[in-house]
């Protein structure tokens, strides 16, 4: 279980890391504000994670130059790929993951009734997490914003779900963890995987 990081408080120093990461980027789109913040929250009953909290309501919300590939989505705005059929999302909802679970690898799919797997799943897609953005062929990047995991970013796909940044030498996607270090392994064109 990965904890220690402070996401009540913004760190003048990650601010700083993110303020000079975003500033060399012209295509930035402008921050989306205080109020847009905490209606966001409000409406979805969260208070959202620092960085990412402070780093949308006076940085930026949104840069399609990355991070993840297909760009940083604005604040509430889902991947086009994303799908119609999907479960409601609930922001609220605990994020139900403390470790990578590669359902592909387990055969949970095999195991398990359609109904039993679906029910099992649906909640790591859609529950305690914001969409930061896509890498394409189904693999979404996750802020989570509720439960144990909150404050760290997750790669979820159709093979599993993974942490980024867990302290562990045998960690699939090591570096920093949380929002600043996301993006800064972006920034420094590092790739995802311990194995790339």
């Amino acid at each position: 279980m990965m904890v220690g990081m402070n996401t009540e408080t913004c760190d003048p120093a990650e601010l700083a890391t993110l303020r000079e990461i975003f500033a060399s980027r012209p295509e930035a789109a402008p921050p989306a504000g205080w109020e847009a913040v905490r209606s966001f929250e409000a409406e979805h009953g969260i208070l959202l994670p620092e960085p990412y909290r402070t780093f949308v309501a006076e940085i930026c919300d949104g840069l399609r130059a990355g991070p993840p590939y297909y760009g940083l989505l604005p604040l509430a705005h889902i991947p086009s790929d994303w799908g119609s059929h999907r479960p409601e999302r609930r922001l609220a909802e605990p994020f139900p993951l403390t470790a990578a679970w590669l359902w592909e690898d387990e055969g949970d799919e095999e195991t398990l009734s359609e109904q039993e797997f679906e029910a099992r799943l649906d909640p790591v897609f859609d529950h305690g997490s914001l969409l930061l953005g896509t890498d394409g062929c189904g693999m979404y990047w996750h802020l989570i914003v509720t439960g144990p995991q909150r404050g760290h970013i997750w790669q979820i796909a159709g093979e599993g779900a993974i942490p980024f940044g867990p302290p562990s030498p045998e960690a699939l996607m090591p570096g920093d963890p949380g929002f600043t270090g996301w993006v800064t392994h972006w920034a420094q064109g590092r790739p995802w995987f311990a194995d790339a």
